[in-house]
């Protein structure tokens, strides 16, 4: 369902190289097991991949972080919710500036 391209993740991560491919692959398989395990089915929408994408991270980098850690936590809770109902505002929206809102 979740289309996760590597090298979007690596990019964020800010990792160059194909060595560690197979470990990141193993940590974007836990991820989505993590995000499962917390109530989270997996989706197709932006904030799913985010949540993976900040999973990964704080799996990538052992040193932890607080800010990631509540991020992730927000994350899940509004994926638990689901989607908003009103529309919301789609990533590509964003990208091209057609937010509706003026911006």
């Amino acid at each position: 369902m979740l289309s996760m391209n590597l090298d979007e993740l690596k990019t964020y991560l800010r990792v160059d190289g194909s060595e560690n491919d197979g470990f990141l692959a193993l940590l974007v398989h836990s991820a989505k097991e993590y995000l499962k395990d917390a109530g989270v089915p997996e989706s197709s929408s932006a904030r799913y991949k985010l949540a993976v994408m900040i999973q990964v991270a704080l799996n990538y980098d052992r040193d932890g972080n607080a800010a990631l850690e509540k991020s992730l936590e927000s994350l899940i809770t509004q994926l638990r919710v689901g989607e908003p109902k009103h529309g919301g505002i789609k990533p590509e929206d964003l990208l091209e500036g057609t937010c509706g809102d003026g911006i």
